[in-house]
């Protein structure tokens, strides 16, 4: 017989989904306004593009589940990534907003319990 083991009872998906969801909540009590969820254009996706004392922030969010096996979700965010981001953040604005000021580009990382509870968040402003 085929059991899950408790870190398989939820998809890649499903923890990632609840990891932004956890990460979008927080920026909004933290008084950023949310913008876009998920934008994606050819080159890429950037998980969460807010708004904060008028400034743009575009927000990368890494998630983990207790164990860590994998290490810390910020040590998952390496060179490719940030270029990848930083391609896509420059698509965004090209599309969607002439933005004059330097935008911010921040690190949410979520350490998920196995029942997709928030065990840890750490908001890493200006990350790279």
């Amino acid at each position: 017989m085929n059991r899950l083991t408790p870190d398989e009872k939820f998809s890649r998906k499903q923890k990632g989904a609840a990891a932004e969801e956890a990460a979008a909540q927080y920026l909004s009590a933290i008084g950023y306004e949310i913008l876009e969820r998920n934008w994606r254009c050819r080159s890429g996706e950037i998980d969460i593009i807010a708004e904060e004392q008028g400034r743009l922030v575009f927000v990368e969010v890494r998630s983990r589940n207790t164990r860590l096996v994998q290490g810390t979700p910020e040590e998952s965010v390496n060179t490719r990534k940030i270029q990848q981001v930083r391609s896509v953040a420059e698509i965004y604005l090209y599309m969607r907003r002439h933005y004059d000021g330097s935008p911010s580009f921040d690190v949410i990382s979520v350490i998920l319990n196995n029942d997709l509870s928030v065990a840890s968040l750490n908001h890493i402003k200006e990350a790279f």
